[in-house]
C-alpha cells in the first residue's frame, strides 16, 4: 500500500491531532477530514471561556477514576503511549506556548483558544491535511474508497447521532448528558446570584459527592463542584429527570466540627449579634441568608440566647442544606457527553473496532469522559495519538 487513503471524520480537536500526528508519522498517507458544518475546531474556540484549558498537570489526580467518570481504566492503559506531558511537550515543540495555573489547569499563554486553532490550521495545511468542511457522512459505505476510516465526530445527546455506526454494526452506549449546570427553584438561593464559596456537594443516599467552588446563579448552581458532580451521576441524574436533592456543605466541615465552632461563638462572643458575627469564612450575604434559613427571626438575637436546639439546627443547614433539583441548565456550547461507542467494543491498544479492523476511533465519539479542567481534551489528544500510530504501523 503506496499511498493508504485516511478518512478522518469530524474536524475537531481530535479529528486535527489525529490527521497531523499521521501525516507527521506516515507523510505519504492520504489524510482528508470530513466536518459536517461549515466550520471547524469550533468547540476548541470556546472552551475554556475562549482561552482553551487544553490539558491538566494531573499534580493532584492520585486515581484517574477522580477525573474521568468513564474511561478510566483504557486511559490509564493509553497514558504509556501519549499522557500529559507529552501533549504539553507536543504543543511547545509545534509554537505554541502553554502555561499551568495553581489549580492544574494549562491554558495557552496567550490566553486565547485561537492560538491553538491556528496551530492546526497552520500544521494541518503544512502537511497536506485535506479538509472538507459542510461534508456530512451518513454511512460507512460512503468511506468504502478509503483504506483506513477514523471517526472523531465528537459526543451527542441525541441517539440519532449515532445511528450510522450502529447500522455499521458499531456498539453504542445510550448516550446523556455530562458537564452541566442544575436549575435550582429557590428564591432565596437564587437571590445570592453571584456569590461564589468552596463546598462539598452531594446527592443524598447515593456515594455521589464533589468539593470545589460552587458559584450560586440566576437559574440555580454552577461551578466546578456542580460540574463535577454531574458529571460523576449522569447517568443517575438522566433515569430521575434531574429532580433528586441536592445536598450542600457550605463550610466543607464535619458537624461535629461545626457545632462545637458554633457553642465555642455563644461562650466567647454571646453578646454580639448571630447576623453580624459569623463563625466562617462564608460572605455576609451567605451568612445572612443561611443563619435566617435556620433560625428565621432568632437570627436577629445574640449568640448567646441561642439554645442547644437552634444550635444543632443551624449545624445542619451548614453542614447538610438540601434543595430540590428542577431540571438542568444546559452547558452552551461546551457540551460533553456520556456515551457513545463502547469501549469494550474496541481494541484497547489501538482502538480499532473489534469488528471491523480497518475503523477506529478517538475522542468523545468514545465512552469517555472527564470533569471540567482540561481533562476531556487529553482524552482525545490520547486517544488520537493513539490512533494516528495504529494506522502507521499498519
Amino acid at each position: 500500500m503506496n499511498k493508504p487513503k485516511v478518512a478522518v471524520v469530524g474536524g475537531g480537536a481530535a479529528g486535527f491531532f489525529l490527521s497531523i500526528c499521521l501525516k507527521e508519522r506516515l507523510p505519504e498517507a492520504e489524510v482528508t477530514i470530513f466536518e459536517r458544518s461549515q466550520k471547524v475546531l469550533a468547540k476548541v474556540a470556546v472552551s475554556g471561556g475562549g482561552r482553551c484549558n487544553c490539558t491538566n498537570s494531573f499534580d493532584d489526580v492520585r486515581d484517574l477514576s477522580q477525573v474521568y467518570p468513564r474511561g478510566h481504566r483504557l486511559l490509564k492503559r493509553l497514558f504509556n503511549i501519549f499522557d500529559f506531558n507529552d501533549a504539553y511537550a507536543w504543543f511547545e515543540r509545534h509554537g505554541v506556548e502553554l502555561t499551568t495555573q495553581p489549580d492544574g489547569c494549562v491554558f495557552p499563554a496567550s490566553q486565547n483558544s485561537q492560538t491553538i486553532i491556528d496551530c492546526f490550521l497552520r500544521e494541518s495545511r503544512r502537511l497536506g491535511v485535506v479538509v472538507r468542511t459542510g461534508v456530512g457522512i451518513n454511512s460507512l459505505a460512503e468511506l468504502a474508497d478509503f483504506d483506513f476510516i477514523a471517526v472523531t465526530a465528537g459526543g451527542s445527546p441525541r441517539c440519532s447521532a449515532y445511528e450510522w455506526l450502529a447500522e455499521g454494526g458499531v456498539e453504542i452506549v445510550e448516550p446523556v448528558p455530562s458537564l452541566f449546570t442544575l436549575n435550582i427553584a429557590d428564591e432565596g438561593l437564587r437571590s445570592l446570584m453571584g456569590t461564589v464559596v468552596e463546598v462539598s456537594v452531594m446527592i443524598p443516599a447515593t456515594s455521589f459527592r464533589a468539593d470545589g467552588a460552587l458559584l450560586v446563579t440566576h437559574w440555580g448552581v454552577s461551578g466546578p463542584a456542580i460540574l463535577r458532580l454531574s458529571s460523576y451521576a449522569a447517568r443517575l441524574l438522566h433515569e430521575n429527570d434531574y429532580r433528586l436533592p441536592l445536598a450542600v456543605n457550605w463550610v466543607n466541615r464535619r458537624p461535629d466540627e461545626v457545632l462545637s465552632a458554633l457553642v465555642s461563638m455563644t461562650e466567647k462572643h454571646g453578646q454580639k449579634q448571630v447576623l453580624t458575627l459569623k463563625p466562617f469564612d462564608l460572605t455576609s450575604r451567605l451568612w445572612e441568608y443561611l443563619a435566617t434559613k435556620s433560625l428565621g427571626q432568632r437570627a436577629q438575637n445574640r449568640w448567646a440566647g441561642l439554645n442547644r436546639k437552634e444550635l444543632n439546627r443551624l449545624a445542619n443547614t451548614l453542614c447538610n442544606d438540601t434543595f430540590q433539583m428542577d431540571g438542568r441548565a444546559p452547558f452552551k456550547d461546551e457540551f460533553v457527553t456520556c456515551g457513545g461507542v463502547s469501549l469494550s467494543s474496541v481494541n484497547p491498544t489501538t482502538l480499532a473496532c473489534k469488528t471491523r479492523p480497518n475503523l477506529f476511533f478517538a475522542g468523545e465519539i468514545l465512552d469517555i469522559d472527564g470533569v471540567t479542567g482540561g481533562f476531556n481534551f487529553q482524552a482525545a489528544w490520547t486517544t488520537a495519538f493513539v490512533v494516528a500510530e495504529a494506522i502507521a504501523k499498519s
